[in-house]
């Protein structure tokens, strides 16, 4: 299968829909559907890192009464 590591988060989520639909078809033999697994796998962790990435990049802006920007502060989640 190919190398994930250097997709962009949108090319891994359209290969991995894609390997979706073929091992849901139920057409592929054992062996390559093994293969499709494993790979749907790495696309999932890759494409799992990258939203925790992105939402680590969140930011919170605090606003001021008039509508201001305050000021920027990392996001924080529980």
């Amino acid at each position: 299968m190919s190398e994930t590591t250097e997709l962009s988060f949108e090319d891994a989520l359209k290969q991995l829909e894609k390997i979706v639909t073929e091992l849901e078809s139920g057409q592929a033999p054992l062996e390559k559907s093994l293969e499709l697994y494993q790979e749907g796998a790495r696309l999932k962790a890759l494409c799992e890192a990258r939203l925790e990435a992105a939402r680590l990049q969140v930011e919170k802006i605090s606003l001021t009464k008039a509508g201001a920007v305050e000021g920027v502060a990392p996001a924080e989640f529980s």
